[in-house]
């Protein structure tokens, strides 16, 4: 008979199978293909939820088990700064130096220890068990040691001995406290103006769990209509919004499964309107959607398009957001055309259109609150990136529309080098333009400022910081 391995030597205490938590398991791999793969949580997060439900055996999530899935992944996230922060000051080395996927174990541990009400002890043994399965044995007790000091203070605790106060350096103290980057914070100050209080009032607002926002789809579906569904209530300024305040899975909405609605933000749906309502001199009967993936604000403007009797044409470069753009301006109840073309190339003769909107690629700063991991992807540098584009695009959109049409320029990103420093340096060389007051076309909507453009606010609208110039071709 051959001899048996023999088992490795222990400390005499009995092996323990470490016990599998299927809600934090799934929390780490989202947070791995975060990291790993530089993929957005809103993308990732929804599949992992929808097959862990689907499961049939007792890793089945409940209702409870995805709320508390979604709270880990998307808290962690966002706090990620100041939790560096903390976990900097309990290792004993530099932060660079431990091992992303133990990095991220400690920040779901400190998640549950400062910000949610899990109790300490249970918030560490769940950490801890979770290390075990991810990451064996060895590393399980460095997570442990390192949860077991954060936990000896709370989060405001914490911040006093982390932050620098702030009188000492107000952006440095306002970057961990509010766990944005130093640069970030600087550019949204600039682009808000005022004092302390607004800075700070944004920033909550951008740590905040948005609502879940609906829009009718106008000769498709009525506010009315979707008010009908559990927890939903009327949008706060536009007259085709609904907002889901209880959360909600949109997919299980009718409206939005027959793509009659659609999930938009309130502050996109704005842009939409405020283009579709402002002024012209002349025919109203071509519309263009020069940067119309993934086509939310196309299906809008070609519902708005339909009623008027005018027809939408939604170009998109890339191939693949075409076929989303396609799909959400699927049953239009107007004319309207999708094809996949370079907006700075124009496939369309100068002056055809009486509207025009690019909505432009940017930084996305002004929708930290749905896309937590931005704000630690994005550098400075994104800015130099974006700005040739950005203006290439808008010069095209000016020279698309005809005398006395108007273009809109928006971007989710309220920086100044995205917003009013693209308009100023385009209008410089085409000078046969006007500024068109935006705020009129916003009817209801506070505190937009001097005008003619219109900035939104997370913590003033409760909408994403959406941008808009609205523009008109005099000659």
């Amino acid at each position: 008979m051959s001899e048996q391995p023999r088992r490795p030597r222990t400390s005499g205490k009995p092996y323990r199978r470490p016990k599998k938590d299927p809600v934090r398991i799934l929390a780490f791999e989202a947070l791995r293909a975060v990291d790993e793969r530089d993929a957005y949580a809103n993308l990732v997060l929804p599949p992992l939820l929808r097959k862990a439900r689907e499961n049939e055996g007792p890793e089945k999530f409940d209702t409870r088990d995805a709320a508390l899935a979604t709270e880990l992944v998307y808290g962690t996230l966002r706090w990620q700064g100041t939790y560096d922060a903390v976990i900097a000051t309990c290792v004993d080395r530099p932060l660079g130096d431990v091992d992303p996927p133990v990095l991220d174990v400690l920040s779901l541990g400190a998640h549950q220890l400062l910000g949610t009400r899990i109790p300490t002890h249970a918030a560490v043994s769940a950490t801890v068990e979770l290390a075990r399965v991810v990451l064996g044995d060895g590393r399980a007790k460095f997570v442990n040691a390192v949860l077991r000091k954060i936990a000896q203070d709370d989060l405001d605790g914490w911040l006093e001995r982390v932050a620098p106060p702030y009188d000492e350096d107000p952006e440095d103290n306002l970057a961990v406290v509010h766990s944005h980057p130093r640069w970030v914070v600087s550019a949204l100050w600039d682009s808000l103006g005022g004092g302390r209080a607004g800075i700070e009032e944004l920033l909550r607002a951008d740590n905040e769990r948005p609502e879940v926002t609906l829009v009718a789809r106008p000769g498709r579906a009525t506010a009315e209509e979707l008010l009908g569904e559990d927890a939903a209530v009327p949008g706060r300024w536009s007259p085709y919004a609904v907002r889901l305040t209880e959360g909600g899975e949109p997919g299980a909405i009718e409206a939005v499964r027959d793509g009659r609605a659609g999930v938009q933000d309130e502050g996109s749906q704005l842009v939409a309107i405020a283009l579709a309502n402002a002024p012209l001199e002349g025919p109203d009967r071509r519309w263009l959607d020069g940067c119309a993936g993934p086509g939310g604000k196309a299906a809008l403007l070609g519902a708005l398009a339909a009623e008027r009797g005018a027809m939408l044409l939604a170009s998109e470069k890339q191939p693949h957001r075409a076929g989303l753009v396609a799909n959400a301006l699927d049953g239009n109840p107007g004319p309207y055309q999708v094809i996949a073309a370079d907006g700075t190339r124009p496939a369309w003769r100068p002056g055809s259109f009486d509207r025009v909107l690019v909505d432009v690629p940017c930084t996305g700063l002004g929708a930290l609150r749905r896309r937590p991991e931005a704000r630690w992807r994005r550098r400075p540098g994104d800015l130099e990136g974006f700005a040739p584009l950005q203006r290439g695009l808008l010069r095209t959109a000016l020279e698309s529309v005809r005398v006395g049409g108007v273009v809109g320029y928006a971007t989710c990103s309220p920086h100044l080098a995205e917003t009013r420093a693209v308009v100023a340096d385009v209008l410089k060389q085409i000078p046969d333009t006007d500024l068109v007051d935006a705020r009129p076309l916003l009817p209801g909507v506070p505190e937009l400022g001097d005008g003619p453009d219109v900035q939104l606010w997370p913590h003033l609208h409760g909408t994403d910081a959406m941008y808009l110039a609205l523009i008109r071709r005099t000659g």
